[in-house]
């Protein structure tokens, strides 16, 4: 029986790299997401039969009661909450392999060959899962999402890594004369990586969230998968691998987007507010004037970011993409890397109104087309458009590699207000010669454009 379990769990395994394989492309996302679910439910299911299996009705119970609240949680989520709710599931999957560690560790049925790597499970878990909290409560608005900084905060870092360290040295040696005494040392050495990255996560600000997310994502698969070589479960090896390295290769890529090292976004306190002095000012536009300069555009790029996520303003921006189209007027969508607040925010959000994803380009593609656009439309995006990521080279966003909507013949830019980006700086686009504002929620100025353009 235990072979027909290890082999199911190599089928999981199967299912698992198909499913992340078809993640790749939104044609076949959601037929990816399903076969990677089917893997799971296959793991979970032959688990049963591990041979001497106990609890069974207990661990039936609490599988029924998460899966309702999994369940829920994704049927009522907005998607203006999705980047919160995959921090805190990320955090659950952390969570749960440090707890593996934990029970393994405190019982001492890991042997001593392997020890160090239930070690590194529970070390790396605990991170993650604390971490991904923090990162929920700042996403939620919990707590502030800008960097909170305090005095000797990296020297308490550090000592809190040391004290991770010496505990975990502690655990590695421990013959374990009194069960007592080995489980008071294993829930110290967990104490200190559950605080060290609730600690982490506080200077972090929310325009470094989509890297953080994806580097907690990596760092829960890197404990899935130490915890698997530990108890031998080939399943968790395999899944927490490939979850490990594409987090990882997803933090990285992020990271890039920003052309900011993962040191500089982990310990730079990015987005912290610094104070500026603006001699101009921003030039308002009324929507009819906005209406006729849009209408008899040839084309038109549009630049979306996290208030548009805020104003749940999609589907009223495919609306606006209609009737534009209906007048000849070529539409395309620019997404920025770091748009929004989670990898690929705005291409869930522009996908969940059916914007057909060829009407998306990445930087890379747009950025040389922004010199032949009549009207740049940004709405409710910020830093990623900022010129001062070329220009200033005091600026925080210095050598982000930023959409080029400076370019186009004339930018309008919807915004609730006239704040600050999360870097904390003004955006030098908002004040140029060709720009206007068009200032109120996504969602009412994009339907009174509608009208007014029905009107043309």
């Amino acid at each position: 029986m235990g072979n027909i379990v290890q082999a199911s769990y190599i089928v999981s395994a199967i299912l698992f790299i198909m499913g992340l394989k078809m993640l790749s492309s939104p044609v076949t996302a959601r037929r990816g997401n399903l076969l990677a679910g089917l893997g799971m439910i296959l793991a979970i299911l032959f688990t049963f039969l591990i041979p001497g299996m106990k609890h069974q009705l207990l661990m039936i119970m609490v599988i029924a009661v998460g899966t309702v609240i999994g369940w829920v949680s994704a049927k009522k989520v907005p998607l203006t909450d999705m980047p919160q709710m995959v921090a805190l599931f990320n955090g659950m999957g952390g969570g749960a392999a440090a707890v593996i560690s934990y029970l393994e560790l405190s019982r001492g049925e890991v042997v001593s060959g392997l020890r160090l790597l239930a070690i590194s499970g529970g070390l790396i878990g605990s991170i993650s899962f604390s971490g991904s909290i923090g990162a929920f409560m700042k996403l939620q608005g919990l707590m502030k999402d800008r960097p909170i900084t305090y005095p000797l905060q990296q020297p308490f870092h550090a000592l809190l890594l040391l004290l991770t360290l010496v505990f975990g040295y502690l655990v590695l040696i421990q013959s374990a004369p009194s069960p007592h005494a080995a489980l008071n040392i294993v829930t110290l050495f967990f104490a200190f990586p559950l605080l060290l990255g609730y600690f982490f996560t506080l200077p972090i600000g929310g325009a470094d969230m989509p890297v953080i997310i994806a580097l907690f994502n990596a760092l829960t698969g890197l404990a899935v998968g130490f915890d698997g070589f530990a108890i031998g479960n080939q399943a968790m090896m395999v899944s927490g691998t490939i979850v490990g390295a594409s987090g990882s290769f997803l933090t990285y890529l992020m990271a890039k987007a920003m052309n900011r090292s993962i040191q500089n976004v982990l310990f730079g306190a990015f987005g912290k507010v610094r104070e500026q002095g603006v001699a101009k000012d921003m030039k308002p536009r009324d929507v009819e004037d906005a209406a006729i300069m849009i209408g008899f555009a040839r084309k038109v790029i549009v630049v979306p970011g996290y208030g548009l996520a805020v104003a749940q303003a999609q589907h009223k921006l495919r609306e606006f993409m209609n009737v534009l189209e209906d007048k000849g007027v070529e539409v395309k969508f620019a997404i920025h890397p770091v748009a929004g607040r989670m990898p690929g925010h705005m291409n869930v959000l522009l996908a969940e109104a059916n914007i057909p994803y060829d009407k998306l380009h990445d930087l890379e593609e747009i950025n040389s087309e922004f010199q032949t656009t009549d009207v740049a439309l940004i709405v409710g995006a910020n830093d990623v458009v900022n010129p001062a990521a070329e220009t200033e080279t005091t600026s925080p966003i210095y050598g982000m590699p930023i959409l080029k909507a400076y370019q186009s013949k004339n930018v309008l830019v919807i915004k609730r207000g006239r704040g600050k980006g999360f870097a904390g700086i003004e955006n030098d686009l908002f004040f140029m010669d060709q720009t206007y504002m068009l200032f109120g929620d996504a969602q009412d100025m994009l339907g009174k454009l509608v009208q007014a353009l029905k009107k043309i």
